[in-house]
């Protein structure tokens, strides 16, 4: 087996954290913080919108794409097998998620993200969220994108 150049396990660590920061920032509600995990036009595309740029991400994120609950109250989402592959300064991942509220599984998918280094590090440039499936009783609106 071919020994991982340590820059590559650099990169592949540093992409893993900008995964988890952007989850706990999320499960918080730290829309500020999990807009700040894309570049100045990075774009996060989930069911019902696309958007661009962290100011309108974090407010795409606030106001909602639709109805829903006033607030789902308890969410954690949790990431699975990232696959990450680099070129240099850009990058291609693909994550499983779940998210559990207080009704305990709610939804889950993929995410399939687009990632560029920047001087802060790396970012997102563009973040496809996927929905396989989601609970009757999900604390968000209906959003299932795929059968």
């Amino acid at each position: 087996m071919a020994e991982a150049r340590p820059d590559l396990v650099a990169d592949r660590d540093a992409i893993r954290h900008l995964l988890a920061q952007y989850t706990y920032a999320g499960d918080r509600g730290q829309l500020d913080k999990l807009a700040a995990c894309f570049t100045a036009d990075g774009v996060l595309e989930f069911p019902g919108a696309s958007v661009a740029g962290p100011e309108a991400i974090a407010r795409a994120l606030t106001q909602g794409a639709g109805p829903r609950a006033p607030s789902p109250g308890f969410v954690r989402h949790h990431i699975t097998n990232p696959l990450i592959e680099t070129d240099g300064s850009v990058a291609q991942a693909r994550s499983y998620f779940t998210v559990h509220t207080a009704i305990g599984p709610d939804h889950s998918g993929s995410y399939l993200d687009r990632l560029v280094r920047t001087p802060e590090g790396w970012r997102f440039a563009h973040r496809r969220v996927l929905v396989d499936w989601q609970s009757p009783q999900s604390r968000f609106r209906p959003m299932v994108t795929r059968p």
